[in-house]
């Protein structure tokens, strides 16, 4: 798999009869190594030992429905309430990160409400912060520290 923009904290990987797999820690299972996969077991490896988001905290392939549809979110980190706080869309590194990408994590957010998305493909990343009251978006330098996005929490 390519090399990524991110930390590496050992993601682990086998190789099976049906190919390769990657561990999913949140799942506690083995899965299809994917491109996509692979960006996002990483970018959950930095949230969870870099910006210590709970991993008991953290959910994958999150499901909702919006306007009838089922979608899944790649992840979503949870406040220590529960109530969603990072809404995560993760692409394959060959896919550019562009209008399409951040109006399909936005509407997603139509159903969670959460004051920080991220966007990555791995090697481009890109977060926002999400006035719901205002309906103003701020783009930030980095991704918070879990304690700063929950001490952020306003909205």
């Amino acid at each position: 798999m390519q090399r990524l923009n991110l930390p590496d904290h050992g993601v682990k990987l086998r190789h099976d009869a049906d190919g390769d797999r990657v561990w999913d820690p949140l799942r506690k299972k083995w899965l299809v190594l994917t491109p996509e996969e692979w960006v996002r077991q990483h970018v959950l490896n930095h949230l969870v030992h870099d910006l210590g988001c709970p991993v008991t905290l953290v959910s994958a392939e999150h499901t909702i429905v919006l306007n009838g549809l089922t979608k899944r979110a790649d992840l979503v980190v949870h406040g220590r309430e529960g109530r969603p706080l990072l809404l995560v869309e993760c692409k394959a590194p060959h896919v550019r990160m562009d209008r399409k990408v951040f109006e399909q994590a936005a509407r997603y957010n139509l159903v969670f409400r959460v004051p920080y998305l991220l966007v990555s493909n791995g090697l481009v990343h890109y977060c926002c912060r999400v006035d719901h009251v205002s309906g103003a978006v701020d783009f930030l330098p980095k991704v918070p520290a879990y304690a700063a996005m929950v001490g952020g929490d306003r909205t």
